[in-house]
């Protein structure tokens, strides 16, 4: 039988196998496509070394062009020239990020596959050249090169699956340092309920509950599933009173359930034909009352109208307000429909029920006003208006007027401590999010605060302000968790702790706004800004608890799929301001990190409060930030949101009608629809509260469900994801947690963040999990609905968990 054609061991010496038009052909056009690439990365080089970035994109795309040109011609030279590019790519990408598999992934994974391309037999047999081990050394010498790339990438694995530590030097982290002492548990003693969205009156998310543990916590199951509505992408956290479960969906339709099984008890639609997103109800057992509407309901819809329904029945309740309804138009004047709307759980405190609302962003001066409502939670009388504008009154606004227009308002979930008789109440910043000209003093006082109203007069008793003159949009966006500090001596402190989105963590003493550890106020950046802007020389930040803010960005941070994608990151980096948090919008574009939605969102922080070890979950992406002159506004056509717009209309340009500037901020992707930063994008931690250490820090969310345009991965590669929703915690010492966009549902130990248990979801479970008692078994719920803004799986099911029922003995 004669000799293979590919068998070059039994040719005569010297002579040459045969080559096939086609082998030539793809060489061919593999140099072509090489050439491309080496184009690209040349000019984008040219571009970012005049911007004082990296000169690598210049020397590799010359070596990359030359490689190709060489194996055009069929020349073996070309391979062994582009095997020195990757050598070298290698050096480079590890003396850029070390062994940080994420980071390596853009730097070396497309330029080892295309040297790994070159080792192929029919590449090796189109390539011009002498035969034996001669002919073989430069392609055995590739393979080596692309060996070690695959070392590098395998080494670089570690960071992708082991432990992380954050990266704040000034705290230490590890297991070890778990508080031991336990202080008596807090709040509900047995745990059987969930009467709030936050557990107690003071948030926290904490259960006494120990049924379900580290040790059995991989046995659970799905009790039950049911659908609540129609509408995905909700992301309410039911309560639970008695044997009932209370929610809500994205429709502002109200659902009670059997809390044991799921079954539905009542329903009621309260959207009046504009439905809205709905994060949750709360309950209210009036004193000494029976029968109809004894135990209620309250909640608000997009009209809006605060809502008063029997919590036994459904029906609206007939002392309260009109029919049930409270109408919260009252007093504000002309609002654009869906311009003003309530997107909390009312707060119930000393029998008022509190609520605030949300106003569209950066869509003109004049938008309605920000005012703190109190009404009486069994009539619905107006008890008290808190107007910043008028704080000399403190009921309605007179005929003809109006409570005062653009003030900082209150979207996100409200505490309360009943003993103190003070709600505490998030603000965000005023009106003009990206432009302070036209602010007033009341403006710069109370924007983006978190401050203590009296809940029977509704009078500020204290304020804390976590960014001055905020033209940045980081609002206080979470609720405050009240818990008991032990201080030095061992005395106890009332302690309230706040979240800013901005990623620092504020302990003050709730009775009087105090920081109970040290706040310096900081210099930051004021370079770049409009001539009528007026930033804050300084900023408050925690000295002893960690910041969450992430490190400032540096070109070396920039991220992608391949090199090209991450070149074009780099290049908008260099072409765009970055002096770390806090630089200033300005005419040119500015990279804010974090960005406007925050380190830190809507569900805050977590408590442990028999170790006093704080829970929180944190999101990393960035922003370019820019501000257009009016003229450019007007010659774009963009105009303000009409009624009822979509949240996700306010990104790209924004008119910021009544002031000199729109803006154009939107979240930071390259042309794949990847971030230009890199990951992790979400993590959770652990803190302890008595001293200030990180005990733990892990990524959260996997690569499952996410992908370069649009194109998802269907492997669940530990990455750190966008994140949306919060963590519950148990007093047998398990943190769920949801709010990743992969759509999984975990448990991790509160000891050591190992995870413990995952369940895939049938949409993202982007709220907070809750946990109660039913039946004789412990369940842990979640809305698994999925969310819009981050991308993950929308569902319309709210799902139970339990261990499975013990069989009778």
């Amino acid at each position: 039988m004669g000799a293979s054609l590919s068998d070059e061991s039994s040719l005569p010496r010297g002579m040459k196998p045969p080559v096939r038009k086609i082998e030539v052909f793809l060489v061919r056009l593999y140099a072509v496509l090489l050439a491309l690439l080496g184009i690209a990365m040349f000019a984008g080089g040219v571009r970012l070394a005049m911007l004082g970035g990296s000169l690598y994109y210049v020397l590799a795309g010359s070596l990359v062009m030359a490689a190709a040109l060489l194996l055009f011609l069929r020349r073996r030279q070309g391979a062994w020239l582009f095997g020195l590019t990757l050598a070298a790519t290698i050096a480079w990408s590890i003396w850029e990020v070390g062994f940080d598999g994420w980071a390596l992934l853009p730097r070396l994974l497309m330029m080892t596959g295309l040297g790994l391309w070159l080792l192929m037999p029919w590449t090796q047999r189109a390539l011009a050249g002498s035969l034996r081990l001669a002919a073989h050394a430069g392609p055995l010498k590739l393979l080596a090169v692309g060996l070690v790339a695959a070392v590098a990438i395998g080494w670089g694995a570690h960071d992708l699956f082991g432990p992380e530590g954050y990266p704040d030097p000034r705290f230490q982290t590890g297991m070890g340092a778990f508080p031991r002492q336990a202080n008596a548990v807090q709040g509900r003693e047995t745990g059987a309920d969930w009467p709030y969205v936050g557990a107690e009156r003071g948030g926290g998310r904490f259960t006494p509950l120990t049924q379900i543990t580290p040790a059995n916590v991989s046995k659970l199951k799905v009790a039950w599933s049911v659908d609540i509505g129609t509408r995905p992408g909700f992301n309410a956290t039911p309560i639970k009173v008695g044997d009932t479960l209370y929610t809500c969906n994205g429709n502002s339709e109200v659902f009670a359930l059997d809390a044991a099984t799921g079954r539905q008890r009542w329903h009621y639609d309260a959207s009046q034909g504009h439905g809205y997103i709905c994060r949750g109800v709360a309950y209210h057992a009036v004193p000494g009352a029976q029968g109809l509407c004894s135990g209620r309901i309250l909640t608000a819809n997009s009209i809006p109208s605060l809502i008063a329904l029997d919590a036994r029945t459904g029906q609206p309740c007939p002392g309260f307000g009109r029919n049930g309804y409270v109408d919260l138009l009252a007093g504000m004047g002309k609002v654009i429909p869906g311009y003003y709307r309530v997107t909390s759980a009312p707060a119930i405190v000393r029998g008022r029920v509190v609520v605030g609302g949300l106003v569209n962003d950066n869509q003109y001066w004049g938008v309605p006003s920000g005012v703190i409502r109190a009404f009486d939670v069994v009539t619905g009388e107006l008890a008290w208006a808190w107007d910043m504008g008028h704080p000399e009154r403190t009921g309605a606004p007179p005929p003809g007027e109006t409570y005062t227009h653009s003030t900082p308002n209150s979207w996100a979930p409200m505490s309360a401590d009943e003993e103190l008789g003070l709600v505490y109440v998030p603000l965000g910043n005023p009106s003009g999010d990206q432009f302070s000209g036209r602010r007033r003093p009341f403006d710069r006082k109370y924007g983006s605060s978190v401050v203590a109203l009296d809940a029977l007069t509704g009078r500020p008793r204290w304020s804390f302000q976590t960014v001055h003159n905020d033209i940045w949009d980081y609002d206080v966006a979470s609720p405050a968790a009240l818990v008991d500090l032990t201080g030095p001596g061992g005395e106890k402190r009332r302690a309230l702790v706040q979240a800013a989105k901005r990623g620092e963590i504020y302990i003050l003493d709730r009775a009087t706004g105090k920081p109970i550890f040290p706040v310096t106020e900081r210099p930051v950046p004021r370079r770049g800004h409009v001539p009528e802007e007026h930033p804050s020389p300084t900023q408050p930040f925690s000295d002893a608890m960690p910041s969450f803010r992430g490190p400032r960005l540096t070109e070396q941070d920039m991220w992608g799929v391949t090199p090209l994608d991450q070149l074009y990151c780099r290049i908008q980096f260099k072409e765009s301001r970055h002096e770390g948090i806090f630089t200033p919008p300005g005419l040119t574009p500015s990279v804010d990190s974090p960005m406007s939605s925050g380190s830190i969102n809507q569900w805050g922080v977590t408590i442990d409060p028999v170790h006093n070890v704080m829970v929180l979950n944190t999101f990393h992406l960035a922003t370019r930030v820019q501000l257009v002159p009016r003229k450019e506004v007007l010659a774009s056509g963009k105009k303000i949101m009409g009624p009822w717009a979509s949240g996700r209309e306010m990104l790209g340009l924004a008119p910021q009608m009544g002031t000199p500037y729109g803006v154009l901020r939107d979240f930071w992707l390259n042309p794949l629809r990847v971030p230009c930063t890199k990951p992790p994008f979400g993590r959770l931690h652990a803190v302890d509260l008595n001293t200030g250490k990180l005990l733990w820090t892990r990524r959260l969310g996997t690569a499952r469900g996410s992908g370069a345009l649009g194109i998802s991965v269907p492997f669940a590669i530990p990455l750190g994801t966008p994140l949306y929703g919060g963590a519950t915690v148990t007093r047998s010492g398990l943190v769920f947690i949801g709010a990743t966009k992969d759509g999984f549902f975990q448990a991790f130990d509160l000891r050591t963040g190992d995870l413990l248990w995952r369940a895939s979801l049938p949409g993202g479970g982007n709220s907070s999990p809750i946990s109660y008692a039913a039946a004789g078994r412990q369940y842990v719920v979640i809305a698994a609905a999925g969310s819009y803004s981050i991308e993950s799986p929308l569902s319309t099911k709210l799902v139970a968990f339990a261990l499975p029922k013990q069989a009778p003995k």
